[in-house]
This record gives C-alpha cells, structure tokens and sequence, in this order.
C-alpha cells in the first residue's frame, strides 16, 4: 500500500509541474527555430517534405478549383463534335482591381483528370497515344502581356506547355466580373477565356495508320471558366 501511495503522489507532482508550465488555455510554447521539440510534444509546421507555399501579395487572387474548369472541343470523323473537360484548374492571377495592364496569370492544368464521358477514349487520351500523362502530367499557362480588345474584354497572351512542348498563344477574355464581396471580407470575381490550338504544333499526334485519316480534327477549341477569390485585407 506503501508503494501505490508514493507512486501515486509521483504522478500527481507530475501533472502539476506541467500544468504550471502551460496553464490551461495557453499555447504550448515552442522551441526557437531548428531546434527539437520537448519530449511528448507534437512538431508544428508542414509535414515533412513539404514546403509552405509564397504569401500572396496584395493584389494576388487564388483560382478557386471548386468552381473552375477547363473545357475543350475536336472533331470526329468530321462529322460530329466530341467534347471534354480537363482535370483540375489552379493557380494565381495578380490584377489590382483598376487596370487590365496588371493582370498576370500563372494557371496549372491537371491532365490526369480529363474526361470525355467515354472510359475507353479518356484512357487512350491519357496513355503515350496523345496526352502521356506520365511524362506529361499538366499543362500550364503563364501570361505576359495584356492587349486591350474592346469593353469588358481583352486579350492575354503568354505560353502555354503542352506535351513539354512550350508555345505562345492568345487567350481572349471576357470580364472580369464586377467583384463580389462575402461577409468575411474576401472577394471574389470571374472570367471566362477561349482560344483555339493546332494540336500538332504540341506534338499531340496518333500513329500513321490514325492520322491516315480524318478521325480527329486538328483544331481544338479550348474554353476555361474561371474564378477567383481573394482574401479580406491584412489575412495571409
């Protein structure tokens, strides 16, 4: 009985040295900089590997994924039109929210995510035969320059990497939308932008036998609908 009470007494002195440590409420400290956390305490920060991303800068909006989307067009056979999407849209835009001439785009295309309705086709869409998703997973876009077209539209022009083969282009953009604002502060607004490609200038080309014939156009209209959010003033 002897032996419980002291151990008993020892667990007690325990709880109540840590506890005058870090009283109930407060954040538990931590150690500076590169050095171990406390023995039983759990390490902050990214896991590891993984490197927290750059803080956004003042006129810096975050694509929201949820309500993107990548859309594209080709023709079959000549005959019909056969039409897709592409897997998840994400990046950043800069704009100021006053002039066109500061908007920048940096946008990331997941390609693994295409769909065209047709199990067999979207395999055979992802496989060496055309995309090669697995050399090639994305497919990114980042402006340079921005061109007046007219109210309420303009016309970007930066590369575009497809298939690791890198080419300018032009994006014509329709907006962006007034901004809305949400109740916690943050904004949000829209845009949508289309552009037509040559696939073959992205090396996107079946075998000999395939290209022998019209099966699939060369020309492919590429639509992206897109929105942006941005945080309430003084948030990172």
């Amino acid at each position: 009985m002897k032996r419980v009470s002291v151990l008993v007494a020892a667990v007690l002195w325990a709880v109540a040295a840590v506890q005058a440590r870090n009283p109930p409420g407060q954040p538990v400290q931590q150690p500076p900089a590169g050095q171990t956390p406390p023995q039983g305490q759990p390490p902050q920060g990214p896991p590891p590997g993984q490197q927290p991303g750059p803080p956004l800068g003042p006129n810096t909006w975050t694509i929201d994924s949820n309500h993107t989307s990548a859309q594209f067009s080709v023709r079959h056979l000549m005959v019909s039109t056969v039409r897709g999407t592409l897997g998840r849209v994400s990046g950043t835009v800069d704009y100021d929210g006053k002039s066109l001439d500061s908007v920048k785009a940096d946008v990331t295309i997941d390609v693994a995510g295409l769909n065209t309705g047709t199990e067999g086709r979207d395999k055979d869409l992802r496989s060496p035969n055309f995309f090669d998703v697995g050399n090639y997973p994305t497919i990114t876009f980042k402006s340079k320059r921005v061109e007046p077209a007219g109210s309420g539209r303009f016309k970007l022009i930066g590369d575009l990497t497809i298939h690791g083969v890198t080419k300018e282009v032009t994006l014509d953009v329709e907006g962006p939308s007034p901004p809305l604002k949400q109740p916690n502060g943050a904004l949000k607004i829209g845009a949508t932008a289309t552009t037509k490609l040559n696939r073959r200038d992205f090396n996107l080309n079946y075998n000999r036998v395939v290209e022998a014939a019209p099966v699939v156009g060369d020309e492919i209209n590429v639509t992206i609908d897109i929105e942006l959010n941005k945080r309430p003033t003084g948030t990172q």
